[in-house]
């Protein structure tokens, strides 16, 4: 019997009593979550919620199968983005669109080369190296301030040079309008649904902002009061992978993507208040995420403090990339 033929058995079986079906895929990039198939969100506990009626969901964007909310970005990145023969995908990284990126290109045979700051998490480096990117890694800031710098000066030189003639190609995920078109069809319906419209908070870091775009416009569309609220580190200089200070840019350093009329707060929060905040939520509910995580829980509940509502908060990954940033904060824990 083909694989095909298990497969269209598979199919006609019937569900299982918990109502969960068997699912065979043709390639590994269809079990990236979309609103048919979302990751799932965990509503905390009254141990973790800051007021009464307040109300805190943490969507898990681990499950995706690289392990995080870039799975997203990657796919549609890549299907805007053909490749010839001979030409080689290359994208400045934190590590998660990397990770992504790498795992799809290896997916579709194609040769991928990633710029990432050394100060990204040897985690990240090491799983890049396991699926066999290359990687130049450059003496840059988590958070640089001019879009030229650091590992995106690196990609924009090997793109544009006129020595290379066309060899690397960039999807651009800092100013690729797919990023956020990922989120709108995906991140944003999946949210709505869980919530069944009951939502008047989502917490999002600034990346390359596809996520609070997409997301954030997806529900202004449906519900126009609900807040949009941004997280930023405290500082230009600081330990969270990812996570960019947007505050105070000039208009031409802002992200490209970045629809600003959609938010409604920014919230700038401390290295020490993301980690710690990421620790707590593992030893009090057991859930396992990065410091960005941390961050924008740590806002949750500083605005939940004063208010009431139903808040969801994106996960973007889990700890397992971030445990040596968080070892010292473990050893005075």
């Amino acid at each position: 019997m083909s694989l095909n033929t298990n497969v269209q058995a598979l199919e006609k079986w019937p569900d299982r009593e918990d109502g969960a079906k068997r699912r065979v895929y043709e390639s590994v990039a269809d079990l990236i979550a979309d609103p048919d198939n979302p990751t799932p969100m965990v509503r905390l506990s009254e141990r973790f919620k800051p007021s009464p009626d307040f109300d805190i969901y943490v969507k898990l964007e681990r499950n995706n199968p690289f392990g995080s909310i870039k799975d997203r970005t990657a796919l549609y990145l890549l299907r805007g983005t053909p490749l010839k023969e001979g030409q080689i995908l290359t994208e400045p990284t934190a590590g998660n669109t990397g990770i992504a990126l790498a795992a799809l290109a290896n997916a579709q045979g194609m040769a991928i080369e990633l710029a990432l700051p050394e100060g990204t998490p040897e985690e990240k480096k090491a799983l890049l190296r396991f699926l066999g990117a290359e990687l130049l890694e450059v003496e840059d800031e988590l958070c640089p301030l001019f879009p030229t710098e650091g590992a995106r000066g690196v990609v924009k030189s090997l793109v544009e040079s006129k020595a290379f003639n066309g060899r690397y190609v960039s999807p651009n995920q800092y100013e690729n309008e797919l990023n956020v078109e990922a989120h709108y069809r995906t991140t944003g319906p999946e949210i709505w649904n869980q919530t069944e419209g009951n939502i008047d908070y989502f917490f999002a870091a600034f990346g390359t902002c596809g996520t609070i775009t997409g997301v954030g416009r997806y529900l202004k569309e449906r519900k126009p009061d609900v807040k949009i609220i941004g997280i930023e580190p405290a500082k230009r200089h600081h330990k969270l992978s990812g996570i960019k200070k947007i505050s105070n840019l000039p208009e031409e350093h802002r992200p490209k993507i970045l629809d600003y009329s959609l938010i409604d707060d920014i919230i700038a929060v401390e290295d020490d208040d993301a980690f710690k905040t990421g620790i707590r939520l593992a030893r009090n509910e057991g859930i396992m995420v990065g410091p960005t995580t941390g961050a924008l829980l740590h806002a949750a509940q500083v605005v939940g403090a004063e208010a009431s509502g139903v808040a969801v908060v994106i996960s973007p990954d889990d700890a397992t990339k971030y445990i040596s940033t968080y070892a010292e904060y473990l050893e005075t824990d």
